[in-house]
């Protein structure tokens, strides 16, 4: 796999494709190279596409993998003929038995995107985005009423990447608020969350982890030093837990992961489309 490559070769953005292969590829160890090519709609670009994997495969001496995500004809037919790599069709794989199944043919329509930008589910998600960079860190308290979630814990959690990929994946209007040793001190939590504890989502982490990631911030200070990470997190969990919030442990989580458990947990309705 480390000495792989693999193409992902769409006639849209080739993101369905590398989202689709790199689910797949995650089930294997090591990490090939990825090389991304959208927009193959025509003739000429097929060709193009087809004898750079075609170079790959001679100078590597082995099979590039090639997922793609194709509804021309044409384009399709020289990807599958001429290639000389291991071709897997994503649309073929799924559309064809679905077709079969519902008894209907598929639209074939390249891409999805400039529906979405018309629709009003795009205008909610940037919507969510606007509000999640304003409510970033605790900037504003303003407007929390509003919020769906609202992540709290230390400095450097990973707060920040979670709500905006609530925002940006799912459309939630997630703010994030950070807790401070002034928070600790006082006992309870900032006044401006008191309101809203029912939409509170907690996230903590390993104080080593967390003393590893500030020290790329601010190295040698007493924000990274470990004995102040485990001070904070340590009063972070106790303060959630006796103000009832749910929450996890980044360390070992994706953002996925996170967010999948945030909606589960918060906005159950939301895994539901």
């Amino acid at each position: 796999m480390p000495n792989r490559t693999v193409f992902f070769v769409s006639d849209g953005t080739g993101i369905t494709a590398e989202t689709f292969g790199n689910s797949i590829l995650n089930q294997f160890s090591g990490k090939p190279r990825h090389v991304r090519r959208p927009f193959i709609d025509t003739v000429d670009k097929a060709h193009q596409v087809v004898r750079e994997i075609n170079e790959t495969a001679e100078r590597e001496g082995r099979k590039p993998i090639v997922f793609i995500t194709l509804v021309n004809d044409d384009v399709l037919g020289i990807v599958t003929e001429h290639c000389r790599g291991l071709v897997l069709d994503m649309f073929k794989t799924f559309i064809e038995p679905l077709e079969l199944e519902l008894g209907v043919k598929s639209n074939h329509r390249v891409g999805r995107f400039s529906d979405i930008a018309k629709s009003q589910e795009y205008d909610n998600r940037i919507e969510a985005i606007n509000f999640s960079l304003a409510h970033d860190d605790g900037q504003s308290a303003r407007n929390l009423e509003q919020a769906e979630v609202i992540l709290v814990g230390v400095s450097r959690s990973g707060k920040t990447p979670t709500s905006l990929y609530l925002a940006m994946q799912h459309g939630i209007k997630a703010a994030n608020y950070p807790l401070i040793p002034e928070d600790f001190e006082r006992g309870h939590l900032p006044s401006s969350l008191a309101p809203h504890k029912k939409k509170c989502f907690g996230l903590t982490i390993d104080p080593e982890r967390l003393s590893s990631i500030r020290n790329e911030r601010r190295p040698g200070s007493k924000y990274a030093s470990i004995e102040n990470c485990r001070y904070e997190v340590n009063e972070a969990e106790r303060m959630m837990k006796r103000d009832g919030i749910s929450w996890l442990s980044s360390t070992h989580k994706s953002i996925e992961e996170i967010a999948t458990t945030i909606l589960r947990d918060i906005r159950p309705d939301r895994l539901i489309y």
